[in-house]
């Protein structure tokens, strides 16, 4: 695997927190991380579209689509490479795989409006071949994404943004919580770096040390 596909949408509402698990993992075994947004073609991706600008700020390609439309923005981000797709279930990786491969037949369902969820179509990885030099796995739907290949030290750095600032903090062991002059405090106030990540970052520390 080269890069992993991280597919969204505004219907059902994709889980930030997920988001941002799935890039610490790749940041972590430094592959590419791209993300799809699908269904573009409702009207509640145009707010969705805008939350995901700050992750394109941050250097993360963000591809936006209607996979039952159009596929073809998301064909140059899969050349020559063995990427994974992921995400949550009814996201449309499925979709986009038909789309991609209309021999192979993926099975798609139905989001459940109620639940503001998807429904298990994939059941087991699958790789799929798009040309002699560029491979597709398409992975059954998540609902958590584990990290406990990560240990709590390494996960400040897992977070592109907050690199230029490790170092800075008055003490050495901060985990940028409570900490008294921590350096990621000093920039979420100046706006340097975006309070939902810091958020994220913290969720996700404590439960690394859980």
């Amino acid at each position: 695997m080269t890069q992993v596909v991280i597919v969204l949408a505004a219907s059902p509402s994709y889980y930030e927190d997920l988001l941002n698990r799935c890039l610490v993992a790749a940041e972590h075994a430094r592959i590419r991380a791209v993300i799809v947004l699908n269904k573009l073609d409702l009207d509640t991706s145009g707010a969705a579209l805008e939350s995901l600008r700050l992750y394109e700020k941050l250097g993360y390609p963000l591809v936006p689509l209607a996979a039952k439309l159009d596929v073809a923005p998301l064909g140059p981000w899969l050349a020559l490479q063995t990427s994974v797709l992921v995400g949550q279930s009814g996201m449309g990786k499925s979709t986009i795989i038909n789309q991609l491969l209309p021999e192979a037949h993926a099975a798609t369902a139905e989001m459940s409006i109620a639940l503001d969820s998807g429904r298990h179509t994939t059941t087991h990885a699958r790789l799929y071949h798009l040309d002699p030099s560029s491979h597709i796995i398409d992975a059954p739907g998540l609902q958590e994404f584990g990290l406990h290949h990560l240990a709590p030290e390494d996960l400040d750095h897992a977070f592109v943004e907050f690199r230029p600032l490790l170092g800075q903090c008055r003490f050495g062991n901060c985990r940028h919580v409570t900490e008294p002059g921590c350096a990621l405090v000093a920039a979420e106030a100046d706006g340097t770096v975006s309070a939902r990540r810091l958020a994220s970052f913290r969720r996700i520390l404590a439960d690394l040390k859980r």
